[in-house]
């Protein structure tokens, strides 16, 4: 209940936010609250064995994400950030062709450590891949949907933590 309460209060306090005027200091893209800015989403290639048995592409086909900084570091960096919008990724088995897309258009508050570690808050599906022994789901490319946290560790071990929710390996999809 915490974590849901804590993700609607950030939710709600964006929304807020977001309908503030803008200082004028956006305009020279500094970092300001209330403005939502857009956050592509890279494509990526992985070789066999790295996420799936086999070599695979994630390219994005439709990417509106966007973000809001909420804070920052006294060095500007960003210390908690809201992302949402429309994901949608197109996953190929660079062997055989074989497609299949996943929707990754969830909601996430993300604090970030100042040694590299990054804690997600979410609601709904995000597309995370898995290496060998080096998290709490087993190596995959796993679309993850519902209420959860991901302790991402600054050795890139990655825990779930679910509320509720599913998950699906991807991987298999295109197998």
């Amino acid at each position: 209940m915490r974590l849901m309460k804590s993700v609607g209060v950030a939710l709600a306090a964006a929304a807020l936010v977001a309908t503030v005027p803008a200082p004028a200091s956006a305009a020279r893209g500094d970092i300001a609250p209330g403005i939502w800015v857009p956050a592509p989403q890279p494509g990526f290639e992985q070789p066999a064995g790295a996420r799936c048995d086999f070599a695979v592409r994630v390219e994005p086909i439709v990417d509106e994400v966007r973000k809001l900084t909420l804070s920052t570091y006294p060095d500007g960096s960003p210390k908690r950030e809201l992302f949402q919008g429309a994901l949608i990724d197109r996953v190929t088995n660079l062997e055989t062709g074989a497609t299949s897309t996943a929707d990754a258009s969830g909601h996430a508050m993300i604090d970030y450590g100042t040694d590299g570690s990054m804690t997600w808050y979410v609601t709904g599906p995000v597309l995370v891949g898995f290496r060998e022994n080096a998290g709490s789901l087993p190596k995959g490319l796993w679309l993850i949907d519902g209420q959860f946290v991901i302790e991402f560790a600054a050795t890139g071990q990655r825990t779930v933590t679910m509320r509720h929710g599913t998950t699906h390996n991807v991987c298999t999809d295109v197998a």
